[in-house]
């Protein structure tokens, strides 16, 4: 379903559409997708802030997201990611199973042009590993409070 500017004018104005609203062009970020990329996020702040507080239920709902989207988005594979993930017991199985999910994303967003105003992909040299986030100061969910601002911004 393509929405008219017009129609999205109407319902962010209405409060229908989170600032993260969909762009009339940009139909690679209607659900499930946008309620993934938002547990997503959720995940990635909290394993930046060195916490592994309701991973597992983020994860849970990026699985079920998928697995429930009939359009078929997203790759079965980010469900199965997203399992692994919530499986985790400490920060260190939680970034290890982070990485995966975060390239499964990331390649997504770069397949279907989505929109790349919003999610940024950051790089970290230290673990060769890249991640989504839409805050503009770098917060490396690999490295922690230990290194909170080491990565680059890839766009």
């Amino acid at each position: 379903m393509k929405l008219t500017s017009f129609a999205i004018t109407v319902m962010a104005a209405a409060g229908l559409l989170s600032s993260n609203a969909v762009h009339a062009d940009d139909s690679a970020l209607m659900e499930p997708v946008k309620s993934v990329l938002a547990h997503y996020l959720t995940i990635q702040t909290n394993l930046a802030n060195d916490s592994i507080q309701g991973l597992d239920e983020h994860a849970i709902a990026i699985a079920k997201a998928v697995k429930g989207d009939e359009m078929k988005m997203l790759s079965p594979n980010v469900a199965k990611q997203a399992e692994t993930l919530a499986k985790a017991m400490d920060l260190k199985e939680a970034r290890a199973a982070f990485k995966p999910l975060s390239a499964s994303l990331i390649k997504y967003l770069a397949d279907n042009k989505a929109d790349k105003g919003a999610y940024h992909e950051t790089y970290c040299p230290m673990v060769n590993a890249s991640w989504l986030q839409t805050d503009k100061d770098v917060k490396n969910p690999y490295m922690g409070k230990k290194m909170l601002t080491c990565g680059e911004f890839k766009n």
